[in-house]
Parts: structure tokens; C-alpha cells; sequence
């Protein structure tokens, strides 16, 4: 199982790893978090606490549309084991902040909300698995695909500081995948008043932890984007406050 962000070092509460299983490899997990595992790629059967919650994949690719996620409650030991061929997984855990954690359960397209955000060349494809209005206790989850040259997270927004009703905290930890692999994606970070700005290459596999600033993704032309996002913070609240010089994109002039 691969790290991808831990709380303490990229993150102050997200947690995310990636596990790889081989056909009929079973996997035993627990967290004192609650988590939420997606299944990226193939299929698993999902138990917990020994008794059996379903099946859950089946896409062969994230571009290919929504898949399947299992939620867990905190100490609530988790059993995959991958049936049909190899499975990719997904793991965000985050701690929960005096709200109640959900039912353990598998979560299916049909559990999700899609959206296609944007227009034009910031237009993007959103599959929200864990939303304000889904059960949950801290964590919100969900993947964006972004079609080759286009932008998201867009027009450039930004949640880290706390003052509803303008914006609520929540870091956020990002998961990209290329398609065709060999591509390529840019992502910039940049803080208020342009007090401090870094521009990253996205490849297949990589990843971020942002804590703060605006954020927007643009995927290379030829080549589709998409990123598993996971956030948490101060609530289950998602309101971004968008960069006031470029909000008018969304809003009109």
C-alpha cells in the first residue's frame, strides 16, 4: 500500500493511500478514522465487521465513468478481497470532529451526484461521491475528469480560511490519472494578492496536498485529466471564495 498523503507531514487530517491488489488478494484494513475507499479500477467484495456489504467496481478505467466506493465507520475492520482480475484502490480517512459517522456501506453511481460544471474551455465533468447532502462525518469526496486543454477548479477558488458565510476551511488532497498515461496536466497554486505562486507538472500517479491558496488544474491538449479529490476541514460546507479578479468568468462582466 502506497502513501499518498499522511496526516502530520502533507496534511493535518487527510489521509490517502493507494493499495494494488492481484485477482482473489484480499485486503484487511481498519482505521480509528472514518474512511471511504474507491474503487479506481476492477472489483472487489466489501465485508465489514464480518459481515458482507456487496460488491463494489467494475470500470476498467476512472475515465470510463462513475465507480463504486465503500464508506466505513471508525474501528470498523474492513475486509477486500479483488474478484474477476486486478483491483487499484483509493483510501482517504479523515478523523471525525464530533459528528457521528455513517453506516458502513458500498456507495454506487447511482448514490453519486454528476454535474458538468464551466463552459467553454473550463468546462469539466464532477462525480461527487461523498457531498454535504451524502451521510458521512467529516470527509467529501468525489472525482473531476477534465476534457484534453481544459481547466478546472476554475474560476480559481480557495477554501482555507474559516468565515462562512464566504468561504468555509477544508484542506483538500488531489489523485491525478492521464489518459493516454504519457500525458500531462499543470497545476497552479497561488495565495491572496499573488503573495506567493507555484506552478506544478501533473503526471499519471501524481498527487497534492493543498492547505491553502487557489488551486486551478488545466490538462495538456490531447490528453483527458482526472483527479480524485478528497477534502476535510471545519464542517461538511463546501463554499469555495473565488478569486474576486476572475470570478467574473463565472458571473459575467
Amino acid at each position: 500500500m502506497r502513501t499518498v498523503a499522511e496526516p502530520g507531514k502533507q496534511t493535518d487530517l487527510i489521509g490517502l493511500h493507494v493499495a494494488e491488489l492481484a485477482d482473489g488478494e484480499q485486503l484487511d484494513y481498519a482505521s480509528q478514522d472514518e474512511t471511504c475507499v474507491v474503487v479506481l479500477t476492477g472489483t472487489v467484495d466489501a465485508a465489514a465487521g464480518g459481515a458482507p456489504l456487496g460488491r463494489a467496481g467494475g470500470r476498467a478505467s476512472v475515465f470510463e465513468g462513475p465507480g463504486h466506493a465503500i464508506y466505513l465507520a471508525p474501528d470498523e475492520p474492513l475486509r477486500l478481497t479483488a474478484t474477476g482480475g486486478p483491483a487499484e484502490l483509493a483510501i482517504a480517512t479523515a478523523p471525525l470532529a464530533g459528528e457521528p459517522a455513517a453506516q458502513s456501506r458500498v456507495i454506487t453511481p447511482a448514490d453519486q451526484r454528476t454535474a458538468s460544471p464551466g463552459s467553454g474551455n473550463w468546462a469539466r465533468s464532477v462525480r461527487t461521491i461523498l457531498g454535504p447532502e451524502h451521510e458521512a462525518g467529516r470527509l467529501l469526496l468525489g472525482e473531476t475528469i477534465n476534457p484534453p486543454g481544459n481547466w478546472s477548479s476554475y474560476p480559481p477558488h480557495k477554501h482555507d480560511t474559516h468565515r462562512p458565510p464566504r468561504e468555509v476551511q477544508l484542506e483538500e488532497v488531489y489523485l491525478f490519472k492521464v489518459d493516454p498515461p504519457e500525458g500531462f496536466g499543470v497545476q497552479v497554486r497561488y495565495g491572496d494578492g499573488d503573495s506567493w505562486e507555484e506552478t506544478s507538472i501533473i503526471r499519471d500517479g501524481s498527487s497534492a496536498a493543498i492547505r491553502s491558496g487557489y488551486h486551478p488544474v488545466v490538462a495538456a491538449p490531447g490528453y483527458t485529466l482526472y483527479y480524485l479529490w478528497v477534502m476535510a476541514g471545519q464542517g461538511r460546507q463546501m463554499i469555495p471564495f473565488l478569486d474576486p479578479r476572475y470570478a467574473w468568468v463565472q458571473q459575467g462582466r
